[in-house]
């Protein structure tokens, strides 16, 4: 057993969950190193030039939260989730978000039907949210109201239709799109709602290398072999919540939320929702390399894309051409990590 494993105790009943023994956590500590490697060599097998994107996504997922992700059409944001998909084995589905959409079309409705013995009654039809992974193509074009249905599944992990609670499947992952080129017949997502959004992930365009790869092509990549499956995948969410955290670390991640609210031109700063994200995305980075313990260079990691979004930014700051993650970049500069080492 490593020096690291040994020097970690299993976390308490009030931390994060019932006890666990130092055996059984080095082995599920391998098990979710050993998949979230598995997820990330399978999606890039097909995705080409969005390494750090993936691994966020991965991370995301692992944490039980969900991702926001903005980029122009044709830079493998379905594929990526189709590609999900195939690799834990586990049910997709698409919603294409229009401003005709209704609630209903995503979390589904009640029918009437009629029986053999001529009776009528209502029967609920699913929606497509229950899936285990779920792409909100376009959010942004769906007016407030059907936006509001999904975001409430995703924050409950249930569905209410005719006052009967239906519990989503688990686990349960939502991709939802932003397209940046057009502005026309949007509905951006208010800041309260964006803070429901575990990441958000700006998709860039892939290097020359990249590009040829994917020019090479002659058809779509194939569907690629399930490494795990939602069983699993459960157990390794699991896990992620039972990788220790120092005190220092709690402070860091606590000081960089409350530092997002002193600079100049910041309207509103991150709120507690914050804190919680960064824990949770670290102990899966730590975990994802093998880790027992979070350390501050995995709060650092995932900082810009937890963050970024939760910071509110004046007018001042946009007339300077400030970005909210230049400003994350100063906070995790300037915000003083008290010599604690990693």
């Amino acid at each position: 057993m490593s020096r690291a494993l040994e020097s970690v105790s299993p976390p308490r009943p009030d931390e994060s969950g019932p006890v666990m023994s130092t055996e059984a956590f080095e082995r599920r500590l391998e098990e979710g190193r050993r998949v979230s490697a598995a997820l990330l060599e399978g999606l890039e097998s097909v995705i080409y030039g969005q390494q750090d994107t993936l691994t966020h996504v991965v991370t995301c997922m692992l944490a039980g939260g969900h991702v926001l992700l903005e980029g122009a059409p044709g830079l493998g944001k379905t594929q990526i989730v189709r590609t999900l998909a195939a690799l834990v084995d586990g049910s997709f589905s698409r919603v294409q978000f229009t401003p005709d959409l209704m609630p209903s079309d995503v979390l589904g409705t009640s029918l009437v039907v009629t029986g053999e013995d001529g009776q009528r009654d209502f029967r609920y039809r699913e929606g497509p949210i229950f899936a285990n992974l779920v792409l909100a193509d376009e959010i942004n074009r769906a007016t407030p109201k059907t936006q509001s249905a999904l975001l409430e599944a995703m924050g409950e992990h249930t569905v209410s239709v005719d006052g009967v609670p239906r519990p989503l499947p688990h686990p349960f992952f939502v991709l939802a799109t932003e397209n940046p080129i057009e502005m026309e017949g949007v509905f951006p997502l208010p800041e309260a709602q964006l803070d429901r959004f575990l990441m958000k992930l700006d998709l860039g365009m892939p290097s020359l290398d990249s590009l040829t790869k994917i020019g090479a092509r002659a058809h779509e990549p194939s569907r690629p072999e399930p490494v795990t499956d939602p069983e699993e995948l459960a157990r390794v969410i699991e896990t992620a919540r039972h990788v220790a955290a120092a005190p220092h670390v709690l402070r860091y991640a606590a000081q960089l939320v409350l530092a997002s609210h002193e600079p100049a031109g910041v309207r509103y700063g991150a709120g507690p929702r914050a804190v919680q994200a960064l824990m949770s995305c670290g102990r899966v980075r730590a975990m994802m390399s093998g880790r027992p313990a979070v350390g501050v260079k995995d709060i650092q990691a995932v900082a810009p894309s937890v963050l970024g979004h939760r910071v509110v930014l004046g007018f001042e700051a946009e007339a300077r051409g400030v970005s909210a993650r230049d400003l994350v970049a100063g906070l995790l500069a300037s915000v003083p990590r008290d010599g604690a080492g990693e």
